[in-house]
């Protein structure tokens, strides 16, 4: 190859020449080798080549895809998820890319959040930023309707989404909603997506009701999130069949325990009671019996009720309802464990030593009654008093309360020392008035009741994974995954800058993560530190594969205790049921080695729907409760930094935004990644988990935001900044 034609400048002109034509379709390095005569011995010509590639990627002429082919641009397709934001823009999701692409308001040709879409590169990122793109087709509609409200003029009506991500409005012809008023909240079936220049169209379903009646929001965001409130009239036929009380050929083959001084220990407004306790002593040796209601005898699988229950997947909690897995008949019915009451169960049965040790467990259906209904509140009462009048109410279990404290303290102990995860986020208990407003918002108290029972169900539920484990038997596992270790080395790099060190951080023990929390014990980061753990986590999930409980340091982790509210419970209650009547045979296995890994798959998604649903409404609620109240001021702790601002916990458990708007003009954030967010030289500086006064300035219960502004700056520490090198680490 001629030396004056082996200048990567003069290659760099013959591949834009190159790849400039109409036709061409992307080549590979070793291509252009091969095209401009460059053999395999020219190492210079091959450098040189290798070079003028690059500075062609560099300038956005070519982009190199996965495969290693150079292609213009607008040539790279990309098939993915596209994700809209209240801003307008937006993003395209793939798993080809390890980056999502940007897609700019005009460019989203159509797409609504949610949609699988192809889209093309327009512009290749610069200076760390993303690839920009539009959206060229829309592949898959992901919205067959949407919740909204109906605004209705002389000849037409639209809907306004109330989903912030759904960016149009839905023109809907006035025949086809003639009971829509003016200010409904409506259901929309979408008739005609839209394609970036028109309206799409779409005709009202269902009226939910008038905006501001009471109810009437949650019952939109649970219409939003496709959550069922009605049976069918299968399930309702199904019901008929169910007896009311336990009947006397029920017992057959059951352990009778009725004898057996056994309690139910619930939250004060709880009405379904799914899992009951009792407790034994002789010596240093603990029978502890978890008694869990046997729903899987009046539940059968394939039956109506079956498959809806397994449509729904979990029971849902709203402030003011809940809708649940199963109808009420069952869930506070003949499956409620009721005081007083026969009902039958399926009981883990389990020899507990000194240590926390399970030296002997058997799993057995029985029949149980309840001697009392008791209350968290109560409990704690009782143990903190025992020579109190709650005491002297319950005296003939009163000891067993003490006994039963004295275990949990011994299994919380020996749980903590193999290294799980204490994340003690109190819950968020909201009441309401009469007509659905937020009264008052306060953290779920949490107790020395609340704290046995929990370490009873978790025992139970480790029993028996590991029971089924070892047994080798097709089973549905609660698991956990390791953390990524890209997550736990930010992790490390943010809580080094508040003083902590993370050991083992590429492959990481939950031990490591507890200690963290257990040093930041009483401070005022303690929850902010718990909250960016818990989002480095991944998500928990339903698997027929044992992995193990990775936050719980689990080896063997199952849901057991739940199968009022939780399907896979349910599936779990009718495999240990197959296996106690000698049915677990070589081809039932099989039949539930092909079933059960839908049931999981199934399971997982519905829990992060309610999940998500739940906390739309808890935003919601709290974005109402802080409406009435700006302008009023709170102490509260810098939860999190963005680019748009810094979060704001409260005491109370709401989060709020301060905006970049309100810091520019006076001050900067300082974050341990040393964000800057000013851009001036001089300013007040905060850190994550300070304290800092704030005032609310406004709160959307549409958008579900609440907006803060610091009252006072100068409670800050001033800072001259000279180190900028690290601003664009903030995204924590």
């Amino acid at each position: 190859m001629a030396e004056e034609n082996s200048r990567p400048e003069v290659l760099q002109q013959r591949i834009l020449d190159v790849t400039g034509h109409p036709d061409y379709r992307g080549l590979r390095r070793r291509d252009f080798a091969v095209l401009f005569d460059i053999p395999g011995g020219d190492t210079e010509g091959r450098a040189a080549l290798a070079e003028a590639l690059a500075r062609c990627v560099a300038s956005g002429a070519l982009l190199l895809t996965q495969r290693g082919k150079y292609v213009r641009p607008t040539a790279v397709r990309i098939e993915g998820v596209y994700t809209s934001t209240p801003r307008g823009f937006g993003f395209v999701q793939s798993d080809s890319r390890a980056e999502d692409l940007f897609i700019p308001e005009e460019n989203a040709g159509g797409a609504l959040n949610g949609d699988t879409v192809l889209a093309v590169v327009t512009e290749p990122g610069r200076d760390g930023r993303r690839d920009v793109g539009k959206v060229v087709k829309v592949v898959s509609r992901a919205l067959t309707k949407v919740v909204g409200t109906y605004r209705r003029s002389a000849k037409s009506g639209i809907v306004i989404p109330d989903n912030p991500r759904i960016l149009a409005d839905f023109s809907v012809r006035p025949e086809d909603c003639p009971e829509a008023q003016n200010n409904d909240k409506v259901e929309l079936e979408i008739t005609r997506p839209g394609d970036g220049s028109r309206r799409p169209d779409g005709f009202i379903r269902r009226v939910i009701g008038h905006a501001g009646a009471p109810g009437v929001d949650i019952e939109s965001v649970a219409a939003s999130y496709e959550l069922p409130e009605v049976f069918p009239d299968a399930v309702l036929r199904e019901l008929e069949e169910i007896p009311d009380a336990v009947r006397v050929e029920d017992l057959e083959g059951r352990t009778d325990l009725r004898s057996v001084p056994t309690v139910t220990i619930d939250g004060e407004d709880s009405r379904d009671f799914d899992d009951a306790v009792s407790l034994s002593r002789e010596g240093n040796l603990w029978h502890l019996g978890v008694h869990i209601a046997d729903v899987s005898h009046y539940v059968r699988e394939g039956s109506a009720l079956d498959e809806e229950a397994m449509k729904r997947g979990t029971s849902v909690y709203f402030p003011d309802r809940v809708i649940p897995m199963l109808p009420e008949k069952l869930s506070v019915g003949i499956c409620s464990l009721n005081e007083g009451v026969d009902r039958l169960a399926l009981s883990c049965l389990m020899d507990v030593d000194r240590t926390g040790e399970v030296t002997a467990h058997r799993l057995e259906l029985t029949v149980i009654r309840s001697d009392h209904r008791m209350t968290y509140p109560k409990v704690a009462e009782i143990l903190d008093r025992p020579e109190g009048d709650a005491a002297a109410e319950y005296a003939d279990v009163c000891a067993m309360f003490q006994d039963m404290r004295e275990l949990s303290v011994i299994l919380r102990k020996k749980r903590q020392a193999r290294g799980a995860i204490s994340f003690d986020f109190p819950e968020s208990k909201i009441t309401l008035d009469a007509a659905g407003r937020p009264v008052d918002i306060r953290p779920y108290p949490r107790n020395a009741a609340t704290d046995l029972i929990e370490d009873f169900m978790l025992l139970a539920n480790e029993t028996v994974a590991e029971d089924y484990f070892w047994m080798d038997a097709p089973f549905l596992y609660r698991v956990h995954e390791k953390p990524d270790s890209d997550k736990m080395k930010q992790l490390a790099v943010f809580l080094g800058g508040l003083g902590y060190t993370l050991h083992g951080a590429r492959d990481i023990h939950p031990r490591e993560l507890q200690q963290v929390l257990e040093r930041a014990e009483g401070t005022e980061e303690e929850p902010l530190l718990a909250r960016m753990l818990l989002r480095a986590m991944k998500q928990a999930r339903y698997s027929t594969e044992n992995t193990g409980h990775f936050g719980l340091s689990a080896r063997y982790y199952c849901h057991f205790t739940s199968p009022i509210r939780r399907y896979p419970d349910l599936w779990v209650h009718r495999i240990i049921h197959e296996n106690l009547a000698g049915r677990l045979t070589d081809a039932e296995e099989n039949r539930l080695r092909e079933k059960l890994p839908g049931v999981a798959e199934q399971s997982s998604a519905a829990e992060r729907r309610a999940q998500n649903a739940e906390r739309t409404v808890e935003k919601m609620k709290k974005a109402q409760y802080m409406r009435q109240r700006i302008g009023k001021e709170y102490d509260g702790i810098i939860s999190g930094v963005t680019g748009s601002g810094i979060y704001v916990a409260l005491s109370n458990t709401v989060e709020g935004m301060i905006p970049v708007s309100y810091l520019v003009d006076d001050y900067y954030v300082f974050s341990p990644e040393r964000l800057e967010l000013a851009g001036r030289s001089f300013g007040h500086v905060y850190r994550l988990g300070q304290t800092v006064h704030v005032m609310v300035t406004d709160a959307d219960p549409v958008l579900n935001a609440v907006t803060f502004r610091i009252v006072n700056p100068t409670s800050g520490t001033k800072k001259h900044w000279k180190d900028p090198d690290h601003r664009d680490l903030y995204d924590y």
